[in-house]
């Protein structure tokens, strides 16, 4: 059992919406999942919510929408999966709407705190992956960067992999952090969950025990 302080597993569908009007009331927190059309957007958020959440194809860019999901156990925060980027084999005015919600929701959401951003392993870092992480560092929102399908590369390379995006992505003055991730294998996902309770609830601030002794400075 994912070990949290949310519960990620009370996540239930909301609403998909073709732009920001038709979402939400735009208070709260949101955390938005964002990628290429083929990066395993969909299986993450399943995994993390350990049910059939969001639907999964092998046909890239089968999310056109932009799909709201609320958490039960808190209040006023949801989950976002926004639609694919790189779209492949469908009609140019159709990316050009996508692209647009994307673009809409990116800019104008307040309540968006954060976003993860996937990408496969094997193929990192593309332009639009930048162009968004460039976007999200110039805002002083966080990232975490996911490399999926971790589980198609052996132990090493794997490795050698996080550490090469995490170096090119070091030059960016932002919140930005790496994890390798397979929906599969379950790889990142506790590094996933952790570091959305902290967008979420904030981090754990150590207190000291109630019994305490507090400490005084005396003069030698």
């Amino acid at each position: 059992m994912l070990k949290s302080r949310i519960k990620y597993n009370t996540a239930s569908f909301v609403t998909s919406a073709p732009d920001i009007t038709k979402l939400p009331t735009d208070t709260g927190i949101e955390v938005a999942f964002a990628g290429r059309s083929n990066a395993g957007k969909s299986s993450a958020l399943n995994a993390l919510t350990d049910q059939k959440l969001a639907r999964t194809s092998k046909t890239p860019g089968r999310t056109q929408l932009i799909n709201t999901f609320e958490l039960a156990d808190v209040d006023n925060m949801r989950l976002i999966d926004l639609p694919g980027y790189g779209f492949a084999k469908v009609p140019i005015e159709m990316k050009k709407k996508w692209q647009k919600s994307l673009g809409e929701y990116l800019q104008k959401r307040q309540s968006l705190k954060g976003i993860v951003v996937l990408m496969d392993i094997r193929h990192p870092l593309k332009d639009l992956d930048r162009d968004l992480i460039n976007w999200a560092t110039s805002s002083e929102i966080p990232v975490l960067a996911l490399l999926t399908k971790a589980d198609k590369l052996k132990q090493g390379a794997r490795k050698a992999q996080v550490l090469q995006v995490r170096r090119e992505l070091s030059t960016l003055e932002g919140d930005i952090t790496v994890h390798a991730f397979s929906s599969l294998k379950g790889t990142g996902l506790p590094e996933v969950a952790k570091k959305l309770d902290e967008w979420f609830l904030g981090p754990i601030v150590a207190t000291p025990p109630a019994d305490a002794e507090p400490t005084t400075d005396t003069d030698a």
